[in-house]
């Protein structure tokens, strides 16, 4: 069969200056799970093609044509909540341009909704990991056996009734799964910013699942709680292919928690040091879970930036989204990144429960006084479903109050859709602007942003900046999506 993954382009969910940031400045990400699931259908001897939309900025009609001029057998769809629209509309405009190949989607938002997102355009839709069922399903359908055989699999029978198959696979490697399908994809093209420039970069994961379970993650209702690993020699591997084969030197790992096993850590820069890889790679940790030795060590592996979820610094509000590291490791772990000038960025959310205009502002003058703190991000807690948030959300638990169940509304930047005890939307959307003006109005990080951005982004950083003060002065609180964090 022929199989086809498309990749819709989101960013256009954004307005103007939004999107020609994110496309001179910022970058865009390989579809890890798409290219994996390439790969599958590869090694099970279908034909693969990606349509990567985002990359090109080729709009939805504009897709059409590619798509018919390979007619494939099968299309594959995925999207994170905020964007699942987008999707939606991508498989409707499919069928009104009479393509008659069935379509899948997957990914956490089908997973968390389950048949909740099976319009008639969808055929099917794959609930948790998909790499299992994937492969057990293009084999199905090639030889038109039973779709009751694909574990996770949501379709309609002969009878357009909607039938939902059980999770039965379980899996402890990752490492039994082929290499993304890189081949696929136009790779080089992909650039992320950095205080280096502008990178080629591709991502890449060693482990997947986090042991925590803050109330604003997913984590349980995906079941990625339990930690799946790849082995450190397959991952190396996999680097020293990349480099080889396509001249890419920049790794994002996109592991929820980098340094998550310190011994795994060291094995993995050990080994990109004793190949001589010459790359650079970043990161999202735990602010505690780092030290000086490891530090160092990462350094010379090329370690170039790590980012924390700082969230906020009231410890009522922290020990309520289950953040359980202390406060004093983010400046002490700012402090020693920047004596090994790695980029470190720190992201702050408002807007859970709990939230005040106090509290904001505590986190505030904790940043404000921070030196060692050159870059944080200000985002708006959005109570994604399957977390506990979104849970106390519909329940109006805790003063809290949804007010839309509009997906597309779901965006930490520019969007609020809760009220929070005596904060209203309007309240958040206010604070927000102003949480990234006191951060960026300080001079001593103005460079870190020309570095990373070039003076443009430094232009935008002030762009951002007269709005808030000319929507304060009119009492007009509307904020302006750009943001250092859309890269």
């Amino acid at each position: 069969m022929k199989v086809l993954f498309l990749y819709p382009l989101w960013t256009g969910e954004y307005k103007f200056l939004p999107r020609y940031f994110a496309k001179n400045y910022g970058g865009a990400y390989i579809p890890y799970n798409l290219a994996i699931l390439a790969a599958i259908a590869e090694n099970e001897g279908h034909e693969a093609k990606v349509i990567d939309a985002e990359l090109e900025k080729i709009s939805l009609k504009d897709t059409i044509p590619l798509v018919k001029k390979y007619d494939p057998d099968v299309i594959a769809l995925t999207g994170m909540t905020p964007f699942f629209n987008v999707v939606k509309e991508a498989a409707i405009l499919l069928r009104e341009n009479n393509i008659r190949a069935k379509i899948c989607v997957g990914g956490p938002h089908v997973t968390i909704m389950e048949e909740k997102v099976l319009i008639k355009e969808f055929d099917y839709a794959f609930v948790g990991a998909g790499e299992e069922p994937w492969k057990k399903f293009l084999n199905v359908l090639d030889a038109n056996g039973a779709l009751s055989d694909v574990p996770g699999l949501i379709y309609r029978d002969e009878n357009n009734s909607i039938k939902k198959n059980d999770r039965t696979y379980t899996n402890k490697n990752l490492d039994i799964y082929p290499r993304p399908a890189y081949h696929l994809f136009k790779m080089g093209e992909y650039k992320l910013g950095t205080l280096k420039g502008r990178l080629p970069f591709t991502s890449i994961q060693t482990v997947r699942g986090c042991p925590w379970k803050c109330i604003f993650c997913a984590s349980e209702q995906l079941e990625t709680t339990k930690i799946l690993k790849r082995s450190i020699s397959t991952i190396v591997d996999e680097i020293e292919e990349i480099v080889n084969t396509y001249g890419v030197r920049h790794f994002w790992i996109i592991d929820d928690v980098l340094t998550l096993v310190r011994k795994r850590t060291v094995e993995f820069c050990e080994q990109i040091i004793d190949r001589n890889l010459n790359i650079t790679f970043e990161g999202n940790t735990r602010a505690n879970l780092l030290d000086e030795e490891l530090v160092s060590l990462m350094k010379k592996a090329g370690l170039i930036r790590l980012s924390f979820g700082l969230e906020t610094v009231d410890e009522d509000m922290r020990k309520t989204m289950n953040k359980k590291v202390p406060l004093d490791a983010y400046r002490e772990a700012n402090a020693l990144l920047n004596k090994y000038k790695i980029e470190a960025l720190n992201s702050v959310m408002i807007g859970l429960p709990g939230e005040s205009e106090e509290n904001v502002r505590k986190t505030l003058d904790f940043l404000k006084a921070a030196k060692e703190v050159k870059q944080a991000n200000f985002a708006i807690a959005v109570p994604y479903p399957g977390t506990v948030f979104h849970d106390m959300a519909t329940s109006g638990k805790d003063g809290i109050e949804l007010l839309t169940e509009d997906f597309s509304e779901y965006k930490r930047y520019g969007h609020a859709v809760t009220n929070v005890g005596r904060l209203s939307s309007q309240d958040l959307l206010r604070l927000q602007n102003e949480g990234f003006v006191s951060i960026y109005s300080k001079y001593w990080r103005w460079w870190s942003v020309i570095r990373r951005w070039g003076v443009m982004g430094l232009l935008l950083t002030f762009y951002r900046m007269l709005i808030m003060v000319i929507g304060k002065a009119r009492h007009k609180y509307k904020v302006s999506s750009i943001h250092p964090s859309l890269r």
